[in-house]
């Protein structure tokens, strides 16, 4: 415990980038549960502490119309480190960031 509201956790030296102070409105009580325990290893994180997601199947084409525009959607099913869904995206977005995930003659299954 660092002051009144704020305690100072022992973190691993593979979390060593992870500042070590919360404020207690931070902390929750965890009554563990050994099966949702996610081993370290089995997250891949980047410099930044975060995980992308991964597009698995394009599964739907979308055309919603605007005022003044038409905008092409794309439900893409995702794989994620902890669950999977699928959402609904911006085709020219996801063909900028994952042009090899669209062949040139894309029509979603």
């Amino acid at each position: 415990m660092v002051g009144k509201v704020a305690y100072e956790l022992e973190l691993p030296a593979e979390l060593v980038e992870v500042h070590p102070v919360f404020h207690i409105s931070l902390l929750k009580k965890c009554v563990g549960d050994p099966a949702s325990i996610v081993p370290l290893e089995s997250v891949a994180m980047n410099g930044s502490l975060s995980y992308e997601d991964v597009p698995l199947e394009t599964l739907d084409l979308h055309v919603i119309s605007l005022r003044s525009k038409e905008v092409d959607l794309v439900k893409v099913f995702w794989r994620s480190q902890f669950a999977e869904g699928a959402t609904l995206e911006a085709e020219a977005a996801m063909k900028a960031k994952y042009s090899n995930f669209f062949p040139s003659d894309f029509t979603p299954s």
